[in-house]
Order: C-alpha cells, then structure tokens, then sequence
C-alpha cells in the first residue's frame, strides 16, 4: 500500500501543467524515462466529461508531439478571432450566393453555375493506339479516315470487332476463369 501511495504521490510531483484552454480542460506533461531514454507524456484532464471533440485543435497538435511547444493563450485568442472571421466571410458569401441566384431565377435565365464537365473520354482514347494481340495495333477513327464512305468504315469496324480477343458470352454460357488474356 506504501509503495502505491509513492507511486501516486510521485506522478503528482512530477506533472507540470501547461496550459488551459477556453473549456476549462488542463493539459500536463511529465519527464519520464522509458528503456533508458527521457520522454516527454503530455495528457488532458477535462473540467467536465471525457469528451475529445472538446479538445482545441492546437492542443491536439501539442498532445500528439506535432507541435513542441504549447499553444498560448494570446496565439489561441487570435486564431479564434481569424476563424470567426473566417465563418463571417463564408456566411456573407452564402448570402451573396443566394441573392444571385434568386436574382437570376427571377429573370428566368439559367446561368452556369461554374461547375465544368469533364472531358469527353471517348474523344480522348481515341487519339491513341492501343495494342490487342502481338504488335497489331487497333486502328482509330483518324487512322480509318482514308475511308470516306461510312458504310466502308462501319463495315471496317464490325470486321475488327469480330476479330477481339475480348470475352464473350454472359449467362449460361458464361464460366469463370476459362479467359486468357493475349500473351
């Protein structure tokens, strides 16, 4: 039982704390040698339940050893006023957002809304040979342009079409693992 109260007593001692933050939670560390080598264990004890998520980022930084020393209440008190500011300017931007577009709808225009597809992928294969069995080369659409009547050309397509190595056949017919890719 003596030796438990030294232990305790011991870990009091040694804790230094090291800050507070707005909640109230107090943050400790303490030097202690593990396998020979002197660590640095830094904790939270919260004012009020156990609850992390009311844990300031900065301290979270400080706990996980991301940041070597510990947030100061003048640094805390100035990145609170930047994020304030910061959800300011987002709610005045919504609003904004939001006067355009009932702005817009009352003219009965549709305006893009900035958002930009994608590009046309099919267009974009296309430009390049691909490889199916040996060193033969698929031919594309600007390779088949020699071809100016487009029945030769859908004719030349069904023709290399029929001749893929790809699997056929789904259902019944179907059976996994019988389809070898070309060597």
């Amino acid at each position: 039982m003596r030796r438990l109260l030294e232990k305790i007593s011991e870990f009091l001692r040694n804790r230094t704390m090291v800050g507070v933050d707005k909640t109230g939670n107090k943050y400790f560390t303490r030097k202690e040698e593990v396998d020979g080598v002197m660590k640095e264990k830094r904790w939270v004890i919260f004012k009020r339940e156990d609850d992390p998520t009311s844990i300031p980022v900065e301290w979270i930084c400080w706990l996980n050893g991301q940041r070597k020393k510990a947030p100061t209440p003048e640094e805390m008190m100035e990145l609170e006023a930047r994020r304030e500011r910061v959800r300011q300017n987002v709610a005045l931007l919504k609003k904004e957002e939001e006067e355009r577009i009932a702005k817009e709808g009352s003219k009965g225009k549709r305006v893009s809304t900035g958002k930009v597809s994608g590009p046309d992928l099919k267009s974009f294969i296309q430009q390049f040979p691909v490889a199916s069995e040996g060193n033969e080369v698929e031919e594309t659409p600007s390779a088949m342009g020699d071809l100016r009547n487009p029945q030769e050309r859908l004719a030349k397509k069904e023709k290399d079409e029929s001749e893929s190595s790809e699997p056929t056949g789904s259902g019944a017919s179907f059976r996994p693992g019988t389809w070898q890719p070309p060597i």
